[in-house]
């Protein structure tokens, strides 16, 4: 988004700051990458496919967008069979709906080959499970949840990450890079150090501040908020130990 490029700039522009923005992972140096990638994965688009019945023919619906009465509305293809969720078949039943973007695996297997040869590793940072399995697709407007076809290019469009494609991906043509063991944000903050780093900071605050510094440590944490429904998953290379607050 050039805007908020500019936005970036603005605010932390400085004698001392270098900073350069890539349009793609392909662009980044050959040098030791250290990747954070919060809600990055989640925005990209996705293809949607259902299971579909018996009666219908063998395999998957895709979920095509068209135009009726200049009204974006959703329907399904004719049933066929997907080459790249044939692994699928086996964990899934009629009706049963599929998620897949198709860039994750081009970008993950950049980032990965550059972590393999170079060193560092990655922080993936989002809502998701380890294999996609539901309808996902949200669009949220004004901080409110909107319809993901009602204003096309005025709305936050996102769809819960797979996890495992990911780890799939990073691993696929590259034996020097691993993956850890999906975890929940709730779990990683606290093998960081979030409690005694939230009870440090409570300790110089009291009334409003105090009860905000509370909420906002319930939300990052607690299973019923953030802190299950993100999840962490880090890649490193093969013979490094795992990012700290992943450890197996």
């Amino acid at each position: 988004s050039p805007a908020l490029r500019k936005k970036q700039a603005e605010r932390i522009s400085g004698p001392q700051t270098r900073v350069t923005w890539h349009d793609d992972v392909s662009t980044l140096p050959d040098l030791p990458l250290f990747l954070v990638a919060n809600e990055f994965f989640d925005a990209l688009p996705i293809r949607q496919f259902h299971r579909a019945a018996p009666a219908d023919g063998s395999g998957w619906r895709e979920l095509h967008i068209g135009l009726k009465d200049d009204t974006l509305v959703a329907g399904l293809s004719a049933a066929a069979l997907i080459v790249f969720l044939e692994h699928r078949l086996g964990d899934t039943k009629a009706g049963d709906i599929v998620e897949h973007c198709t860039a994750l695996a081009a970008i993950t297997e950049n980032i990965a080959t550059r972590i393999a040869t170079s060193g560092g590793a990655a922080l993936i940072i989002d809502y998701g499970d380890w294999r996609s399995l539901g309808d996902t697709l949200q669009a949220l407007q004004n901080h409110a949840t909107s319809d993901p076809f009602a204003n096309p290019g005025e709305a936050d469009i996102t769809a819960h990450v797979d996890f495992e494609a990911i780890a799939m991906a990073a691993e696929s043509n590259n034996g020097g890079v691993t993956y850890t063991r999906l975890t929940t944000q709730g779990v990683f903050l606290e093998r960081l150090g979030i409690v005694q780093r939230a009870k440090t900071l409570a300790a110089n605050l009291s009334g409003d501040a105090l009860d905000a510094h509370i909420a906002a440590h319930h939300r990052l944490t607690h299973p019923s908020e953030m802190g299950s429904l993100f999840k962490v998953l880090g890649l490193y290379p093969t013979n490094a130990p795992p990012p700290a607050g992943l450890e197996p």
